[in-house]
């Protein structure tokens, strides 16, 4: 959402948060973010985590104006001091990070709990970290704040996670499905795909892929689909198909986001060695 959730996809990484409404800890949050102990508060109540550090450079532009958007039902200090943590989350998960991402994440959940992207960055964390029930509430949180259902194949996937694998098509073929843009709608058949797989209907899971976007050159942003497909072909056994699709995958892959390359290199029967002579570690020492 490394995950390290199963890269049932091979997927390396995930994109951070992307979306975001308004401060759960109500008007003592709006003051501007952490505060210390003040009269009135409880005693023996348990003390704030520290926050994570935020470097200077990091000013909290950096985030999309949807989720700026978010966070003007914040104080201006807390919303600045919000969109710098998730402007971290993304750097530490793109880093695989995931503890520190998940600091960064939690402190932005305790300081705006109503703000959607918030919970999203927090559910992605999680989702990276393998913790699918938490991510999966996170998820349904953010529908429930924003009315957006653009998670919904992450939900899937979650459901999945945790074995619930009726309950992940469920979703796949609810209503809010349909609604789905199309970068979502191709993960969502990723997910189908791989819940067909968990269910042993590998014929299933190979249909489930051939989407209309399949067809597309791999210029147009259809790498993991493209992967996900080879990879259902050479679970049935057909190698020189699974080849060709792998290539496709290879070319759109700018990112280097799957192991394309690596399970090409497998099929051609490529290995890698290490080339410095044998001894050489024990005379340089």
């Amino acid at each position: 959402m490394s995950q390290n959730p199963r890269r049932r996809d091979g997927a390396r990484k995930r994109p951070g948060p992307r979306s975001g409404a308004r401060s759960s800890e109500g008007e003592a949050q709006r003051a501007g973010g952490h505060r210390g102990p003040r009269a009135g508060d409880r005693e023996g109540a348990a003390p704030r985590p520290a926050e994570p550090p935020l470097p200077d450079e990091v000013t909290g532009k950096e985030l999309d104006r949807s989720v700026h958007q978010q966070l003007r039902t914040l104080s201006k200090e807390n919303a600045e001091g919000v969109a710098r943590h998730l402007v971290m989350v993304a750097a530490h998960l793109e880093a695989d990070d995931l503890d520190t991402a998940m600091a960064h994440a939690a402190t932005a959940v305790r300081r705006a709990g109503r703000v959607p992207a918030a919970r999203e960055a927090l559910g992605l964390v999680a989702y990276r970290q393998g913790d699918y029930a938490r991510a999966l509430a996170e998820f349904r949180t953010v529908r429930r704040l924003s009315g957006s259902s653009h998670l919904l194949p992450l939900m899937a996937d979650c459901e999945r996670g945790l074995g619930r694998h009726g309950r992940a098509l469920d979703l796949a073929g609810s209503p809010e499905a349909r609604t789905l843009g199309e970068a979502e709608r191709v993960e969502l058949a990723i997910v189908v795909s791989g819940v067909r797989r968990d269910l042993g209907q590998d014929d299933a899971a190979l249909l489930a892929l051939e989407v209309p976007q399949l067809r597309r050159g791999p210029g147009a942003g259809m790498h993991r689909l493209h992967y996900a497909y080879a990879d259902a072909l050479l679970h049935l056994g057909r190698t020189a198909e699974a080849r060709e699709w792998l290539l496709r995958a290879v070319e759109g892959d700018t990112d280097n986001e799957t192991d394309a390359v690596e399970r090409l290199e497998e099929l051609d029967g490529v290995r890698l060695t290490d080339l410095a002579p044998a001894g050489d570690e024990e005379a340089q020492a």
